[in-house]
């Protein structure tokens, strides 16, 4: 039996004995999505039960996992080991193994699930935390990782991956702003053109009403943030750089609303650099693009409303920017060249209704128009209509 199975087995056979503990907190969701577009239709549905409780004064457990069915050309059935973890508190320090959920701080450069442990302390300097996580045993289209050719290759599991990082965050710093920080290393385990990278990370927000009180009526928050890359693969080696700034403006108006401001940037293959900005885990940038975040530039536009108690909408306008010509070569331009760097833009609307606690439902549709740029106007536009419900059950 494959190793990586072995593995996961033990996992799901926590996840059972999990259920013979005492104090168990139980729940039941179904989680369901049906999306229409230009590439045809397509549904999942995933039923997700869930176990969490006591072990001691000092200790929790928690543990979930998932069956999913979906249809996209074909019908196939998933079965997916979720959130399952272990916690220890003791007064400052706290102690995380299992299957949990992690984010660097600018949240695209490894942000899902993984496997490993994570320690950390509190002081009045700041939260300082120190994990090392494995991907290896994870679904691999629910971690998303796309660093190498190899990493593309048709299997259940994701590519054999080791992370390790030390961070930092303080959420009121000098009573102005909260700042975070981290350190990432990610090595390839693979052995086979192995591909090994390092991120430095910081980001820090800032209220508008701390800085000026003239405009703190209006602005509600800006934030700043950057990643510093090292990359190495086959005794090449290669630098990269990621940055964004977020800002939110409240409306004046008696509807309760606000107005975001996105703007995100990523180094692409340039002369003298080999590699372009390379993130661990792919986090696709845009609801119809869904662009990996290497080599482009991405201005997002977004307000969203609350109507009622229990409906709200939204509305966005993305534009997309490649910043060289070699990086990028995905949809429109499919592999082709072109001498244009702006790509085009994205509109995308939404509406989400919860009238009772245990029931959301979110509508969006949203069309990506190449003709708003010049890299590939005459390509056809991507759209797409999707209904998302979530039902607790349980």
């Amino acid at each position: 039996m494959n190793s990586r199975i072995k593995l996961l087995f033990i996992f799901c056979l926590l996840f059972v004995i999990c259920f013979s503990l005492p104090a168990l907190d139980l729940g039941l969701t179904l989680f369901q999505n049906a999306g229409l577009s230009d590439s045809g239709f397509r549904y999942s549905g995933s039923l997700v039960p869930r176990v969490s409780g006591l072990i001691g004064e000092d200790s929790d457990y928690y543990a979930s996992a998932g069956l999913e069915v979906a249809y996209q050309d074909e019908l196939s059935v998933i079965p997916e080991l979720l959130r399952t973890e272990f916690s220890y508190r003791s007064s400052a320090l706290a102690v995380k193994a299992g299957r949990m959920y992690h984010s660097d701080p600018l949240g695209f450069i490894a942000s899902g699930l993984f496997d490993g442990a994570r320690v950390s302390y509190d002081s009045s300097l700041g939260s300082f935390y120190a994990g090392a996580w494995y991907t290896g045993l994870l679904y691999k289209k629910r971690v998303n990782i796309e660093i190498t050719d190899n990493d593309y290759a048709n299997d259940y599991f994701a590519p054999n991956r080791m992370i390790a990082g030390l961070g930092w965050e303080h959420l009121s710093l000098g009573g102005m702003l909260s700042a975070s920080a981290a350190f990432l290393g990610q090595f390839d385990l693979s052995g086979v053109d192995a591909l090994h990278s390092q991120y430095l990370a910081g980001k820090v927000a800032v209220p508008v009403n701390a800085l000026s009180h003239d405009l703190g009526g209006y602005f509600d928050l800006i934030q700043l943030g950057a990643c510093f890359e090292l990359i190495e693969q086959s005794e090449k080696f290669g630098t990269g750089f990621a940055a964004e700034l977020g800002v939110g403006f409240l409306p004046p108006i008696s509807l309760n609303s606000r107005l975001s401001l996105l703007a995100r940037y990523a180094s692409g293959v340039n002369d003298g650099n080999a590699f372009a900005f390379l993130p661990v885990t792919t986090i696709g940038q845009g609801n119809i693009l869904g662009a990996k975040l290497s080599g482009i530039t991405m201005v997002s536009l977004d307000y969203t409303a609350q109507l009622n108690n229990t409906l709200s909408a939204g509305i966005s306008s993305s534009y997309f920017i490649r910043n060289d010509k070699n990086t990028f070569n995905a949809y429109p331009l499919s592999g082709g060249s072109s001498d244009g760097f702006y790509l085009g833009n994205e509109f995308f609307a939404k509406l989400l209704w919860s009238p009772y606690s245990d029931i959301y439902a979110n509508l969006g549709m949203g069309i990506f128009l190449p003709a708003m740029g010049d890299a590939a106007p005459k390509a056809d536009s991507s759209w797409r209509v999707e209904l998302n419900v979530i039902l607790l059950l349980y």
